[in-house]
């Protein structure tokens, strides 16, 4: 006869599980989760967050949008984009705004291939801000992302974040300018018209 084997239940996230402890291995296996909120592993510890606000959500799509405009003018020189992305870290689960794979020459697998390029739209609250400038822009790095974009509508900058022989070193793009990278050739981000798209939604909340 057989043994019979336990298992355990498929885990179905929902907002009253913040701050559970869970280990990656867990966090990966969960097959379903409330919609409606954010669900990242920090640090062996479940966070739950609302959904983007639509300053921050709005200039994504756009960002989006350039990027496969691109991709159509340019055949092979981007392999995917995808907003909200689950991006995995030696103990964390954090969830980038945006990621851009180049260079794999096939579809990327979610759970192997880390982007090259990670996106983050910063929020106003100042927790928002350390995790962004601080707590991700190490833990991407430390990942293996070629570049980390820290696009702030408040300071009116892209922060360029990429690995360094002494750690992690800062490109900032100012309002005014363009920024390109060689990681895309041929790719223009024009950040006052980024900006453009967060201000109107902005205006509207005040």
């Amino acid at each position: 006869m057989n043994a019979l084997v336990e298992t355990q239940p498929a885990l179905y996230l929902r907002p009253e599980l913040a701050g559970t402890l869970m280990t990656p291995v867990e966090f990966d296996a969960v097959e379903d989760a409330e919609e409606g909120y954010v669900y990242e592993l920090v640090h062996g510890v479940l966070v739950v967050t609302p959904p983007p606000l639509p300053a921050e959500s709005d200039p994504n799509e756009e960002l989006g949008h350039w990027l496969r405009n691109f991709w159509e003018q340019h055949p092979g020189a981007m392999d995917a984009t995808v907003p909200q992305f689950h991006l995995r870290t030696a103990t964390s689960r954090r969830v980038a705004d945006r990621a851009i794979w180049v260079g794999l020459g096939r579809l990327p697998d979610r759970r192997r291939d880390i982007p090259t390029i990670a996106v983050e739209f910063v929020s106003s609250s100042r927790q928002d801000r350390q995790r962004d400038y601080v707590d991700k822009r190490q833990e991407y790095i430390a990942a293996g992302v070629a570049e980390y974009w820290i696009i702030d509508r408040f300071r009116r900058t892209l922060t360029v974040v990429r690995p360094g022989p002494a750690g992690p070193v800062d490109q900032v793009v100012g309002e005014a300018e363009t920024f390109t990278t060689p990681l895309l050739p041929g790719f223009e981000l024009p950040l006052a018209r980024l900006l453009a798209v967060a201000d109107r939604w902005a205006e509207r909340e005040e």
